[in-house]
């Protein structure tokens, strides 16, 4: 019997995530007391929305770590795994470092799934980790209701090459190098909608490394960046706007969207997970047509990464996204602060 994983789980992906303003509500009491105890050579913590903590080893580099995990995104055990694990490799990538091994996170149904299957998702998990040529060196596990999969990364970066999401600059372009659409896509498979022909494209997307941030942290012209997931491209790029103190202007015409999601949000495959989001940051938001969101605010699982580039270097940058094979173009500038934080047109 096919056994389909996204049946046994009630989310999917990084549209688990719980939305950023019930987060915010979680973290407001803890957030000084963390900011109180933070060392010194802590770079990077809690004190900023950013993808990893980061800590100064004192001889010009610096250690990154992070964790990622979540349930279900595809009903096949080791793409479930591989996605996974190249989500969570994506925070080291999206700092501008290299990441250097691995910790398995399981939370398995042991009454409900055969150990054969978790043993599939963690196939997927190594040949992620080997496509990264990092090792997963180990991991813990528990009997849970639902299956969990993710990965705890450690990596490290020269502390000149950090990127962070809160350093962008004003006049910085913007570009994206994986279109969205994700959420609705494996949206649309749940529901039975899913054409034959567009049967892997979510998942070959998703597999896909954001190793090309390793290359972008080497560019002192790449002021900021972040990888966009399960708050959309707008909650992320809120988040870079507000730490930066600026605002963005973007054209919907310009940003990279999978052409197949357009034709499912007609059919009505639009996550659970848009909303929240929309809940969280909408208010942030000037959109010049309300039905860009189901684009715009659709959670992404393993996206692409935003980065934020020096207006007088963006020629520059696409040379090097050329030789990179990544197809993507500026679809926006970081602005003066204004009364909203992202202004959406045409």
């Amino acid at each position: 019997m096919e056994i389909k994983l996204t049946h046994y789980s009630h989310g999917a992906g990084c549209g688990c995530k719980i939305s950023p303003k019930v987060l915010d509500e979680m973290l407001a009491g803890v957030k000084n007391t963390i900011a109180d105890t933070d060392s010194s050579r802590l770079l990077v913590g809690n004190g900023s929305k950013d993808d990893a903590a980061v800590y100064d080893l004192g001889d010009g580099t610096a250690v990154i770590s992070t964790t990622d995990f979540f349930m279900p995104i595809v009903d096949d055990a080791f793409n479930f795994g591989s996605i996974a694990s190249v989500n969570a490799i994506s925070d080291v990538y999206a700092m501008g470092g290299t990441p250097l091994l691995a910790i398995a996170i399981l939370g398995w149904p042991v009454n409900k799934l055969p150990a054969s299957v978790a043993s599939k998702v963690l196939e997927g998990a190594r040949a992620a980790c080997a496509s990264a040529n990092i090792l997963l060196a180990g991991g813990h596990s528990i009997d849970a209701p639902e299956p969990i999969f993710g990965l705890a990364v450690t990596g490290r970066v020269d502390i000149k090459n950090l990127k962070r999401n809160n350093t962008a600059t004003e006049g910085c372009v913007l570009f994206l190098t994986k279109p969205l659409g994700i959420g609705v896509l494996t949206t649309a498979e749940k529901k039975g909608l899913l054409q034959h022909a567009d049967k892997n494209l979510a998942t070959t997307w998703m597999s896909k490394l954001n190793k090309a941030g390793e290359s972008f942290g080497k560019l002192d012209y790449v002021k900021a960046m972040t990888d966009v997931t399960g708050f959309g491209l707008l909650g992320h790029l809120c988040e870079m706007c507000d730490g930066s103190g600026l605002s963005a202007e973007i054209s919907f015409a310009k940003i990279p969207v999978l052409k197949e999601a357009l034709t499912y949000i007609a059919q009505g495959a639009v996550p659970g997970g848009t909303n929240r989001n929309w809940e969280s940051y909408g208010e942030q938001v000037s959109l010049a047509n309300p039905e860009w969101k189901a684009i715009l605010a659709d959670p992404q699982t393993s996206g692409g990464l935003l980065v934020a580039v020096e207006q007088q270097h963006a020629a520059d940058f696409e040379l090097v996204l050329q030789q990179l094979e990544i197809q993507a173009q500026p679809f926006g500038t970081l602005v003066t602060r204004g009364d909203k934080s992202v202004y959406v047109a045409e």
